[in-house]
C-alpha cells in the first residue's frame, strides 16, 4: 500500500500558523484503518499486507516561511555553497524540528513500530488477539520551500541525517533527498509496483522553479523580501493601533492561494477589522513601499528581461494598491497569474496528459502537490486486447489553513478559511478486494468571529430585500438537455 501527502509546510513558529499535532495521530488512525482494508482480498479472503510506503511530496519543513531570513543579509538566493547560507538552513530547520516534535514523533512512532494488523487464520478470515506489525517506510521528496534537502555536500549530508533521524525517514541521507522519483531506486520501485507517478509540480509554477531545484525562486523574494517583511514592520510601526483580529489576520498572509490575491485579502481584512480610515491607509502605504523594494530587487530586475509577460509591470498592477484596478482587481489578478504560468486553469491536469509516464500507459494514477487544492481529474480510458486502463490525475491538496476567496461578488474581497488535510492511498494487485486508489479530504471551517470585529465598508443590499420569505411557485420545467416529446412549439414572431 503507498500513502501519499505533502504540503505540510511546518515552520519555526515565527509566521502563520502550522497544522495541529492532532492530525498526525489522525493520520496515523487513517493508515492503520487503510492497511486493514487493504488486507482484505478481492475473493474475499483475509491476509496482511507486507508493508506501507508513506512519501511526503515536497514542501513539508518550509525553510523558506520564517522570518529568521530578516536578520542579516544572508539570502537563499545566495551561493548554495557558502557557510553563513548553509548555518542558516540549518538553524531554521533545527527550529522547525524542535517547534514540531509533538507532531513528528508521529512519524518516527511509524516508522519504529509500524502498523498492528491482525495475523490470518486459514480459513482467510483476521485471528483475534494474534496480531503482527507491519511496516512503515517514510519517504521524503522535496518541494519549493524544501529545496535546500537537495543540495548536495557534506555538510547538507549532516543536515539531512538529523532530518532523517528526528522524522524517522527511510531516505538515504548520503544523497540529497529526490525531487524527482529517479533520483532514488526505491522510490521508482514502490512507484512502478503500484502504477503511480508523482512529483510536487513545482516544476510548472515559473514563479517556485527556474530550471534547477538546487537554486532558488522568485516565489522565494516574494515570501521573504515582501509577505514576511511586511508582517513585522506592520507589528513593530502599528502594532499598538490596529484591532487584535487584524493583526492575527496579517499573521496568516502566506496562506492566501494564489498568493498574488494577498494585497486583495488585505484590502477585504482592513475592511472588515480596522475602523480607523488613516490606519488603513498607512498598512496600504507600507505594502506598497515593500512591493517597491521587492520589485526594484536585482533578483526581480533579472528576472524581467527572459519572461514573455511584462513582469515587472504585471506584478505592479497586482500587488500595488496605488495601481489597482477600479473594478475587476481579483479576476485580473487571476488573468495575470495564468498568464504567467501558460495555463488559463488553477488545476495542474493538463501538465500530467504530457507526462510520458502517461503517455506511454506505464502510470494508472499522476500525483502532484504544490496547488493546496485537492483533485481527482479521470484523463483517459484505454481498451486493447480485453484490457482495460484507466488513467487518472490525482493532487495532494495540503495540511495547512487555507483561504480561499467567495465567488458571489469578486469585488467584496471576502475570503472564508478552512483548516485543511487530505492524503491518498494506492493499492497493487488484489489489496483492498482489488480498489486501485482511496481519496480523503477533511477540512474543519474557522468560527467567522475569530476574525471579524467590524464593518468599515458599505455592505451590500442584502439579497432578500423586496423578496417573498418563500417560493410561491416552483416553475416544473424540463431539463435543459431533454428531448422534446412531439413537435417543438413554434415561437411567436413580430
Amino acid at each position: 500500500m503507498l500513502v501519499i501527502i505533502s504540503d505540510l509546510h511546518l515552520t519555526d513558529g515565527t509566521s502563520g500558523s502550522t497544522i495541529s499535532p492532532g492530525a498526525f495521530r489522525l493520520l496515523t488512525e487513517r493508515l492503520a484503518d487503510l492497511a486493514l482494508s487493504a488486507s482484505f482480498r478481492r475473493d474475499g479472503h483475509y491476509a496482511p499486507i507486507e508493508r506501507i510506503d508513506l512519501v511526503l511530496l515536497g514542501d513539508v519543513l518550509d525553510v523558506i516561511r520564517s522570518t529568521q531570513w530578516l536578520a542579516g543579509a544572508v539570502r537563499p538566493w545566495d551561493d548554495p555553497k557558502s557557510p553563513g547560507l548553509f548555518d542558516k538552513f540549518s538553524k531554521i530547520t533545527a527550529d522547525i524540528l524542535r517547534h514540531n516534535d509533538a507532531a513528528l514523533a508521529e512519524f518516527r512512532q511509524l516508522a519504529e513500530r509500524g502498523i498492528t494488523l491482525p495475523n490470518s487464520l486459514n480459513n482467510g478470515s483476521p485471528a483475534t488477539g494474534n496480531s503482527q506489525a507491519i511496516p512503515v517506510r517514510i519517504h521524503y521528496m522535496v518541494g519549493n520551500h524544501d529545496w535546500p534537502l537537495h543540495l548536495p555536500g557534506e555538510n547538507y549530508n549532516q543536515l539531512r541525517r538529523t532530518v532523517t533521524a528526528r522524522m524517522g525517514l527511510a531516505n538515504y541521507a548520503e544523497a540529497p533527498f529526490p525531487h524527482e522519483i529517479w533520483e532514488s531506486n526505491e522510490l521508482v520501485q514502490v512507484m512502478r509496483h503500484h502504477k503511480v507517478y508523482a512529483r510536487h509540480g513545482d516544476v510548472f509554477d515559473p514563479f517556485n522553479f527556474e530550471g534547477d531545484r538546487d537554486t532558488s525562486s522568485l516565489g522565494d523574494v516574494i515570501v521573504i523580501e515582501l509577505l514576511n517583511r511586511f508582517g513585522v514592520q506592520v507589528e513593530q510601526q502599528l502594532g499598538q493601533d490596529l484591532p487584535a483580529s487584524a493583526l492575527a489576520g496579517l499573521r496568516e498572509i502566506d496562506n492566501i492561494r494564489p498568493m498574488l490575491l494577498v494585497p486583495v485579502w488585505i484590502d477585504g481584512l482592513l475592511d472588515r477589522s480596522c475602523p480607523q480610515p488613516a490606519i488603513r491607509k498607512e498598512v496600504k502605504r507600507i505594502w506598497d513601499s515593500l512591493a517597491d523594494d521587492f520589485l526594484e530587487h536585482p533578483y526581480v530586475q533579472q528576472r524581467d528581461s527572459w519572461s514573455p509577460v511584462d513582469i515587472v509591470d504585471g506584478l505592479q498592477k497586482a500587488l500595488k494598491f496605488s495601481r489597482r484596478l477600479s473594478v475587476g482587481w481579483a479576476s485580473w489578478i487571476a488573468q495575470f497569474y495564468a498568464q504567467l504560468r501558460g495555463n488559463d486553469s488553477q488545476s495542474y491536469f493538463r501538465h500530467a496528459l504530457t507526462e510520458q509516464d502517461f503517455r506511454n500507459r506505464r502510470a494508472r494514477h499522476i500525483v502532484y502537490g504544490h496547488t493546496h487544492t485537492a483533485e481527482v481529474v479521470p484523463l483517459d480510458a484505454s481498451f486493447a486486447d480485453g484490457y482495460v486502463l484507466h488513467q487518472t490525475y490525482f493532487n495532494t491538496g495540503t495540511w495547512r489553513r487555507v483561504y480561499n476567496q467567495t465567488q458571489f461578488d469578486a469585488s467584496e474581497h471576502e475570503f472564508i478559511a478552512a483548516d485543511t488535510m487530505s492524503y491518498l492511498a494506492f493499492f497493487q494487485d488484489d489489496e483492498r478486494s482489488g480498489r486501485p486508489y482511496e481519496t480523503w479530504t477533511g477540512s474543519l471551517g474557522i468560527h467567522p468571529l475569530a476574525s471579524t470585529t467590524y464593518r468599515t465598508d458599505p455592505a451590500p443590499e442584502p439579497m432578500t430585500a423586496g423578496e417573498p420569505i418563500s417560493t410561491p411557485r416552483v416553475p416544473l420545467r424540463a431539463p435543459h438537455f431533454a428531448v422534446p416529446l412531439g413537435p417543438s412549439p413554434v415561437s411567436a414572431t413580430r
